[in-house]
């Protein structure tokens, strides 16, 4: 009786735990398709932080601009503000691979300038910006240079509660990558030392290159994904080096993997893939990485790259399986615990009175009024953002399918903004210069250098919109937000 007692038990036990739901499993994100960034797109970096991806990359001009977005797939449409400028003529130009990282409460930029000379390589060097506060978009201060010679591709390790400085230096005729010690995110406390140098095949197409070194930690181990070869060359791709010793300024404490861990696949179309970042999913389930690629073998190393990013999954011995590089337009599913939708427009929201941006209503042709209306999230008061690939974009009405324009290309403080069939110049072209942090920015006007400006800091429905010099009041003042 005991052991039937017993069966019966074990069975009913059994059958409860078989009713119960199955976990459920990670929500796909919404879905998306590479690029995820088709202007500027090289040496991207994305960070996801407080539910937004922030993406940063090359601009081969005096800024540095970064797109926001509740969802990857976002990424692609969202708009560039400007988080900062060249301020000085050791540092004005050129600048390449920003990279985020979060360290205190604040937000650090690391990125490469030079000055504006006709080979302004060789000036190339390493600084530092610092975030007003804990959001990503700043606004930034200058913090200072990061070493005195030439250097590309910043980025940070910490090891051991220490933190070091990575880049990538010349020496013996080859590029190699490098690392020194900091005190905190914006002091060195001691000198390079180099980690890698190129020595297989693979990493001398084009040029001997080691350069874009990106940490990737997990299970307790650290791992630097580095690029190499050529970034001109077809073959740029992607090695990976994995801390083995106890010193990560020692090149003996590094171990290379002999063969590449991601490069070029022709018959999806991707050629030069490189220089990555690495970000995880919301839900903290998924790896991510984010790179740059071409879409011919003949392309170079120029703006032409676009920025693209995919899952990837884990081999059994614990190191990262990057997997091949997608094609372009290929759908997928975004990384996992995407909540919100992806964006389509945007209201421009200003900051004096909390009224949208708004078109006269009746009027839908050349000239039709651009004034502040109560926001009622009608087309009219949408508007699409598209990057023009030289740091502006324009903004284009969702209802008008015009765009914002000067009145006559005037610069006169009080020229009234208004809606024109799209002529591509610089009097329907903007700059959103970040000014405060919340994602207040300031739109520019490219070719008056004015911004754009509530009448009067009226409050009433119907104020006109116009341009007027920059006098750093809350009526010039907006915010972009998704809708």
């Amino acid at each position: 009786m005991a052991r039937r007692l017993l069966t019966l038990l074990s069975a009913l036990l059994l059958a409860l735990v078989l009713a119960q739901p199955a976990p459920a499993s990670a929500a796909e994100g919404r879905p998306y398709t590479n690029p995820v960034k088709a202007q500027k797109g090289a040496d991207p970096w994305i960070s996801y932080h407080d539910g937004n991806y922030y993406l940063v990359s090359t601009s081969w001009t005096d800024v540095i601009t970064m797109r926001r977005s509740p969802t990857l797939a976002g990424l692609a449409a969202a708009p560039s503000a400007q988080v900062w400028q060249g301020d000085a003529a050791s540092r004005c130009c050129n600048i390449w691979a920003p990279e985020l990282h979060y360290s205190g409460g604040r937000w650090y930029l690391y990125y490469v300038a030079g000055q504006n000379i006709a080979d302004y390589n060789p000036t190339q060097r390493v600084h530092v910006l610092e975030s007003a506060g804990s959001d990503p978009m700043g606004p930034y201060t200058y913090k200072g240079r990061l070493g005195g010679d030439w250097m590309l591709d910043p980025s940070v390790l910490t090891v051991n509660g220490k933190l070091y400085l990575l880049g990538s230096a010349s020496g013996g005729g080859t590029q190699n990558l490098v690392i020194a010690p900091m005190s905190n995110p914006y002091t060195l406390s001691g000198s390079f030392s180099t980690i890698s140098t190129p020595g297989y095949g693979w990493e001398k197409s084009g040029a001997a290159v080691n350069e874009g070194p990106e940490v990737l930690q997990r299970g307790g181990r650290t791992y630097l994904v580095y690029s190499a070869s050529g970034c001109w060359t077809p073959d740029y791709k992607l090695g990976l080096l994995t801390l083995t010793g106890s010193d990560p300024l020692s090149a003996s404490s590094w171990t290379k993997k002999a063969d590449p861990v991601f490069r070029r696949k022709d018959s999806a179309g991707v050629y030069g893939p490189g220089h990555n970042g690495f970000f995880t999913s919301p839900d903290g389930t998924e790896s991510w990485i984010v790179y740059h690629a071409n879409d011919a073998a003949s392309d170079g190393c120029d703006n032409g790259r676009t920025a693209r990013a995919q899952k990837f999954s884990w081999n059994a011995d614990g190191t990262p399986n990057l997997g091949t590089p997608v094609a372009l337009g290929a759908p997928a599913a975004g990384p996992a615990g995407e909540t919100a939708a992806t964006p389509t427009a945007y209201t421009v929201v200003n900051r004096a009175t909390g009224k949208c941006m708004d078109v006269v209503d009746g009027s839908d042709g050349d000239g039709a009024g651009v004034l502040q209306g109560t926001c009622d999230g009608g087309s009219r008061q949408r508007w699409r953002i598209e990057d023009r690939g030289d740091d502006t974009s324009r903004l284009v009405n969702a209802a008008t399918g015009t765009v914002l324009d000067t009145a006559d290309c005037s610069a006169a403080d009080g020229a009234d903004l208004r809606l024109w069939s799209w002529l591509d110049n610089t009097c329907q072209r903007f700059r959103f210069l970040v000014t405060d942090t919340g994602g207040w920015v300031r739109i520019v006007n490219q070719a008056s250098g004015k911004v754009a400006d509530v009448a009067d800091c009226s409050t009433a429905d119907g104020a006109d919109i116009r341009q007027w010099s920059w006098l750093n009041n809350h009526c010039q003042q907006w915010q972009l937000k998704p809708v």
